[in-house]
């Protein structure tokens, strides 16, 4: 029997908490993978499982895998009118 390994990718997370509670999860390397939870725990948990579930659907689809994309991360300043 032809044993399978896995291969372990590493993409960057964008968390962001949410006004009403809770925190919204995005891949920016995985265009639409988002998820999110109650906590910060949680969300961590629901996208670990978004992404698992993405690269699935690649796999299954025979599509490439995104490599992780450069995410650069700043602020600036702007007055309003």
């Amino acid at each position: 029997m032809k044993k399978i390994s896995k291969k372990i990718f590493s993409y960057t997370v964008i968390y962001q908490a949410v006004a009403e509670g809770g925190y919204i999860a995005s891949v920016p390397s995985l265009q639409g993978c988002r998820t999110q939870g109650d906590t910060l725990e949680e969300t961590e948990k629901n996208i670990r499982e978004a992404i698992a579930l993405y690269l699935e659907s690649l796999v299954a689809h025979r599509e490439t895998v995104p490599q992780e994309i450069r995410v650069l991360q700043g602020k600036v300043e702007v007055s309003a009118c």
